[in-house]
């Protein structure tokens, strides 16, 4: 084989195109945690070259579905690091944990009380489960275009009116950092002598923050079952996340165990040793050199944030919202990058960020782009993430007259973030367990309105639907999706070359 074959083949290959991300000066503000730095790794103990370790359930190394030697002490550490009562490892991401959670919390065909702004993974739980769902909704912020926090007042608003509910789950911190209070939250819920579920998908560090600078887990306000995903924030492999298990009047054991029974359901049968060593080793590093390593963290955060108070045209915010619209906390490591009255898109942001300043974003919304940041960033990122927005904020400055004219083009793509800030508004009209087994049929979008959808509509990241099998489709909706097509966005969902089919109940089947 020749050299030029050779290269043909790696770069048409998954691995040649990461080896060849990996050795571009692309700076990732994104997942995984570890934000691929070497440099780090050895403050994991010279963690081993991967294939070295990977193995399968042989003698003297346990198993994770029924653990009784090294796996069940090195889960038991994590939970005592923790605080919390019990602690298994998902190799399955988060996903697999909402699932077990949810499903050993409810009894079939039973009703759960969820935020709307959930992860699809919850309503895939309810799928599964036939359950029966109610929605409390977030506060809006208008100004930024984002949900804010979940108001106690409102789950026991909607725990008197659905007294079925059997389990309350929650998401705190969100994709952008809004943290809700789940202590108060949580006793709401305990009066009805039902337990909490926390998405913290999010938030796996603020155990090991100093008060003040990161908010409490809510392992420690009062929540029953914590969902955490290493590697979003944390140093650990992708695919790497714990549930945390706090046995209380809420969760008695019958719970306990039908969750750990689900978790064997919903992960595989064949771990991947790798992954345990992976979260193991993260939480190690945590309780130790990563404390402080998250204290400077903060420090260059906050000193971000103060030097883009001085752009003219773009915001990053922060914790000035507490208080404000729900947010009882804020998580100051993720960056939200606002384009304020620009009328420029996250898209147009992370495209610009990408191809100028080789800079990857987490996440582009139509009003801003997110970045991830992580205790293994380094100073060279937040250099180059300040000096990029700088250039960017002049540019806009010079473009668009000090900010205050807009292109009539602008003001058409100025959306409005119906999928990522959910404004209240009763659409269900059917379970969606029920709606997902009944005949659908594609429609083509602009005739939906009045239809019932079959199919979730979302965009990924962050995966919260706007659109939820069994809701009713109004013109709001169908206008937003054609704006966020129009835009530019991936709207997943949709059917055909173009998007242009929107999967809907046969209306003979009603």
């Amino acid at each position: 084989m020749n050299y030029l074959h050779e290269q043909r083949i790696k770069e048409n290959t998954l691995l040649g195109r990461l080896q060849e991300y990996a050795a571009s000066d692309a700076y990732p503000f994104h997942m995984p945690g570890h934000k691929r730095n070497k440099l780090e790794e050895e403050k994991l103990g010279n963690f081993p070259e991967p294939f070295s370790i990977d193995i399968t359930e042989i003698y003297g190394f346990d198993d994770l579905h029924h653990p009784e030697g090294i796996l069940k002490a090195s889960m038991e550490k994590t939970a005592e690091i923790y605080g919390a009562g019990e602690s298994r490892y998902l190799v399955n991401g988060s996903s697999c944990g909402i699932l077990a959670a949810v499903s050993g919390c409810t009894e079939r065909g039973g009703r759960i009380l969820i935020s709307r702004n959930c992860h699809k993974s919850v309503y895939h739980a309810i799928v599964l489960n036939h359950l029966k769902s109610a929605y409390v909704y977030p506060q809006v912020i208008d100004e930024l275009g984002i949900n804010g926090g979940i108001l106690p007042e409102d789950v026991e608003k909607q725990l008197a009116r659905y007294p079925d509910t059997q389990a309350v789950l929650v998401v705190s911190p969100t994709y952008d950092g809004v943290v809700s209070d789940i202590r108060e939250i949580a006793r709401v819920v305990h009066q009805r002598n039902i337990p909490l579920i926390v998405d913290e998908a999010h938030g796996a560090h603020f155990s090991f923050g100093k008060k003040g600078e990161y908010p409490a887990s809510a392992l420690s306000e009062g929540a029953d079952v914590v969902i955490q995903s290493l590697h979003k924030t944390l140093p650990s492999l992708t695919q790497t996340a714990v549930i945390h298990l706090n046995q209380s009047r809420c969760l008695g054991q019958k719970k306990l165990d039908r969750i750990k029974w689900y978790l064997s359901v919903y992960q595989t049968s064949s771990p991947s040793y790798l992954f345990m060593a992976s979260i193991e080793r993260c939480v190690l590093y945590m309780n130790g050199q990563g404390r402080e390593r998250l204290s400077w963290l903060f420090n260059q955060t906050e000193a971000f944030r103060e030097e883009a108070k001085k752009l003219s045209l773009l915001q990053v915010p922060g914790k000035e919202w507490i208080g404000k619209k729900g947010i009882f906390d804020w998580d100051s490591s993720k960056l939200i990058l606002h384009l304020g009255k620009t009328g420029k898109s996250g898209l147009w942001l992370g495209d610009k960020l990408r191809k100028e300043f080789h800079l990857e974003l987490e996440m582009y919304a139509p009003r801003y782009g997110l970045a991830l940041t992580s205790l293994w960033d380094r100073q060279e990122g937040f250099d180059r993430l300040l000096q990029a927005m700088q250039a960017v904020d002049h540019e806009l400055f010079l473009e668009l007259g000090n900010g205050q004219q807009l292109s009539g083009r602008e003001r058409e793509t100025d959306l409005q973030e119906k999928f990522f800030f959910l404004q209240e508004k009763e659409r269900q009209v059917m379970e969606i367990g029920e709606a997902v087994e009944l005949p659908a049929e594609d429609k083509i979008l602009e005739q939906c309105l009045g239809r019932i959808s079959a199919e979730y509509v979302y965009l990924y990241p962050p995966g919260i639907p706007c659109l939820v099998p069994g809701e009713k489709i109004d013109q709001e909706i169908i206008r937003s999706i054609q704006e966020y097509q129009k835009a530019g966005f991936s709207v997943h969902g949709l059917n055909g070359k173009h998007g242009e089919f929107l999967p809907v109940i046969c209306e003979t089947s009603l």
